[in-house]
């Protein structure tokens, strides 16, 4: 199937008040992606999320989720995604396997077709299944919380911030279960404030900044946006003064005989940055380079929406 996962067109939401938090966006997520949706704080893409969740009424605009509008088939569209929002909820006096079957039942899974105890056995909480919920850590509730989402097998998973607040080793237990629910075929939205989460998981990112979207691109497009490249010299005797060049966009001294040089990677290329050093008299000992990274562009691009 070609139809997109999410497929959003002119979407907006103003709150009483006035606050407009979402302003004609658009843009589809295609089936079968790890698909990022960044913005600082307040960007709008929680209420975004809440929309496709059902949660906030949207002011314009139309949303379908697995091809099924929301507002002209709301079942459907629901019982083709699972949220895991920011905020841990679930009843504190029931147990994991409780919680899961309660869950299931609420969306109609029958009994036979329910894959509770697998759920728990795959997020790392199968000896917790009789434990009571407020007992677990921050990190299981938060594996608990994606478990639920999971109870009724919907095509499309969004994960709102599902990494806050949880250690590198469980960050990365839950990426992994991430990653093999997306090679069965599911297709999994993504918002992080970890920019290298971004970088290494997703196919494709949007960004949304004061309720606009500014960027919707391949991972790899976003990333060769950045053309400032770093790049440390360490030279043979001590720097008297800091050399200037053209070529140089920005050059300091980290220690008596480094100079960390930054230039656009479009306009010169580091064999001019390290000839025009060489021309300063100097033998050049060590270079070692750093490329733009996804948080360089991000920051680039909200910048420029201000």
């Amino acid at each position: 199937m070609t139809e997109a996962a999410i497929d959003i067109r002119g979407l907006s939401k103003t709150y009483q008040g006035g606050k407009r938090a979402l302003d004609d966006v658009s843009f589809d997520v295609p089936r079968g992606q790890i698909f990022g949706l960044l913005g600082p704080n307040g960007a709008g893409k929680s209420t975004l999320i809440n929309i496709l969740a059902g949660l906030v009424n949207k002011t314009a605009g139309r949303a379908a989720i697995w091809g099924f509008d929301i507002d002209a088939h709301p079942r459907n569209a629901k019982a083709s995604i699972g949220i895991v929002n920011q905020e841990i909820t679930f009843d504190p006096f029931f147990t994991p396997i409780e919680t899961l079957e309660i869950q299931a039942g609420l969306y109609g899974v029958r009994k036979a077709d329910r894959r509770s105890m697998e759920l728990l056995v795959a997020m790392g909480l199968g000896d917790k299944a009789n434990a009571y919920s407020r007992t677990l850590s921050g990190g299981m509730k938060r594996r608990l919380m994606v478990a639920k989402a999971m109870v009724h097998a919907p095509p499309v998973l969004v994960l709102d911030e599902p990494t806050a607040g949880v250690d590198i080793e469980l960050r990365q237990q839950l990426w992994a279960y991430v990653r093999g629910l997306n090679a069965e075929g599911v297709t999994v939205v993504l918002t992080t404030h970890y920019l290298e989460e971004a970088e290494q998981l997703c196919d494709r990112i949007a960004i949304i900044n004061q309720g606009r979207l500014i960027a919707n691109e391949p991972t790899r497009t976003l990333v060769g946006m950045a053309q400032e490249k770093l790049v440390a010299v360490t030279v043979d005797r001590d720097i008297a003064a800091v050399p200037e060049n053209v070529c140089f966009q920005k050059i300091e001294r980290t220690d008596p005989r480094t100079l960390a040089i930054t230039y656009r990677k479009d306009e010169v290329n580091a064999g001019e940055v390290l000839a025009a050093i060489g021309r300063e008299g100097y033998g050049i000992v060590d270079v070692s380079t750093r490329e733009a990274d996804l948080e360089d562009v991000f920051l680039n691009l909200t910048r420029a929406a201000r």
